[in-house]
């Protein structure tokens, strides 16, 4: 594996646990009135997009990690509006 495989795959692991702490945080507290709506659909919306790219030119670290953000950040859209 090169290193720019290595790099693809670590920023690809570190995109997707991104979401991890704050997803955790609203289910502890139930708030997530200080977060942005418009923040959680660009990133869902950016999302979708980048998968379409990683499918299209199989970059599975690309697949993988917004596939995890892609579950995530609805999430926090249900955290929002509940």
């Amino acid at each position: 594996m090169s290193w720019a495989e290595i790099a693809g795959h670590l920023g690809a692991f570190l995109s997707s646990v991104t979401f991890i702490p704050q997803v955790w945080k609203a289910w502890q507290t139930k708030c997530v009135k200080d977060l942005s709506i418009y923040m959680i659909i660009i990133v869902f919306c950016s999302t979708i997009i980048w998968l379409i790219y990683g499918i299209s030119f199989s970059l599975w670290p690309v697949v993988i990690a917004n596939a995890v953000i892609l579950v995530l950040s609805p999430m926090l859209l249900f955290f929002k509006f509940t």
